[in-house]
């Protein structure tokens, strides 16, 4: 049967798949329109298969603080190219699976494909989405964090490729804005810096002990005596922590202190117990951990 162009546009308008796959799919479906979408869906999820093994390094990265600071979510949406990370089609979808983990709280990304929001399942929308744009694409992380007594914040650096999530507990209530402020710039410290680990006891001990054998050997090598040995990884290892530790690390405003002393100094003067809990930094070229 012929298929007009007001049917073909208006399928186009439903589902977002291009002129000549709605043509072909209303032609398939003798005109019927459900039928129509239903064989778009199949060829998405065609599609999705034929997709499942190629790279996806590009995509955003999106945060949400919500429960007057309390809670703190960051999830990775990740795409093929630049381009279709900055289309309206994948931000909305990015968006919709930030809604999904803020609204559903799920343990880990399998939970989350198997839930569903406002009457759209995740995988399918997936799916669907994959067909429409032809890219692979993927929800490769998140994470949810929450503090009865603290702050979470967050920092999302322009172009939104890199973001940060921190929290801190024991936070006076009347110093929330104030130390908030703070935090915001250690997030943003954590961001620029790159650390691996939130202090010198987060780093397992052995990667200490193979930094210190590296340090010795080299010392060694370049003929220092034996009994300093110990003494020079011990002084390479400080080093080594003021790199990789956000706390060890100088802060980038302020470079004669390091992170944790300012942590220290709002004690102080407040009279707190603040502390620095943990931080998540997600860049879209790091290793998914």
């Amino acid at each position: 049967m012929a298929i007009s162009a007001s049917q073909v546009k208006e399928l186009r308008d439903k589902t977002g798949a291009g002129m000549m796959d709605c043509k072909k799919a209303l032609s398939e479906a003798d005109g019927d329109f459900e039928k129509a979408v239903e064989i778009l869906r199949k060829k998405g999820a065609s599609v999705a298969a034929k997709r499942a093994e190629r790279t996806a390094n590009e995509g955003i990265v999106l945060t949400k603080i919500i429960d007057d600071g309390k809670t703190g979510i960051i999830v990775e949406v990740n795409c093929e190219t630049d381009f279709v990370a900055s289309s309206e089609d994948f931000l909305n979808f990015a968006n919709f699976i930030l809604s999904v983990v803020e609204k559903n709280k799920p343990a880990n990304v399998d939970a989350l494909l198997d839930l569903e929001l406002d009457g759209k399942k995740v995988s399918a929308e997936l799916t669907d989405i994959i067909g429409k744009i032809g890219e692979k694409i993927e929800v490769s992380r998140f994470s949810i964090e929450h503090t009865d007594n603290g702050l979470v914040v967050d920092y999302v650096h322009h172009g939104a490729k890199l973001a940060v999530l921190i929290k801190a507990d024991n936070i006076p209530a009347e110093k929330k804005d104030e130390f908030g402020n703070l935090l915001k710039d250690i997030a943003m410290q954590a961001a620029a810096m790159k650390p691996q680990y939130l202090s010198r006891e987060d780093v397992p001990a052995v990667i200490v002990e193979k930094e210190k054998e590296i340090y010795k050997e080299v010392a060694s090598k370049e003929g220092k005596p034996e009994n300093i040995l110990d003494r020079i990884a011990e002084g390479k290892l400080n080093k080594f922590y003021e790199e990789v530790c956000l706390t060890d690390q100088a802060f980038i405003k302020e470079n004669s202190k390091k992170v944790g002393e300012l942590i220290n100094d709002f004690n102080k003067v407040n009279s707190a117990q603040a502390k620095l809990v943990l931080f998540h930094r997600y860049h879209l070229s790091d290793e998914k951990k």
